[in-house]
């Protein structure tokens, strides 16, 4: 997948340093995958949510931190939508971020 938006997750560990090796590796196994449906994704990370308008909601180091996606399977393309802490999380809409 092509991963738009490294920056975003990158200012974040560096906000958040206890969160940069998940958020390495998360970013170094999407950049890597060849998602082409919500059930690649969820067979790689069964805790992800998968919703709708090409969705995903990763939670990164025990579900302290969540990382939305947006996915165009046809193109191989993945935006980083919101990385935050749960609270920012309940904050936000997941499905129009």
């Amino acid at each position: 997948m092509r991963v738009v938006a490294k920056r975003t997750i990158r200012d974040f560990w560096e906000l958040h340093n206890d969160c940069k090796s998940q958020l390495t590796s998360w970013y170094d196994e999407a950049v890597h995958a060849n998602w082409q449906s919500p059930s690649d994704i969820k067979r790689e990370y069964p805790s992800a949510s998968v919703i709708s308008n090409n969705r995903a909601i990763f939670n990164i180091k025990g579900n302290a931190y969540r990382l939305i996606v947006k996915i165009n399977y046809a193109y191989g393309i993945l935006w980083i939508r919101f990385i935050g802490t749960h609270a920012e999380y309940d904050k936000v809409n997941a499905e129009i971020i």
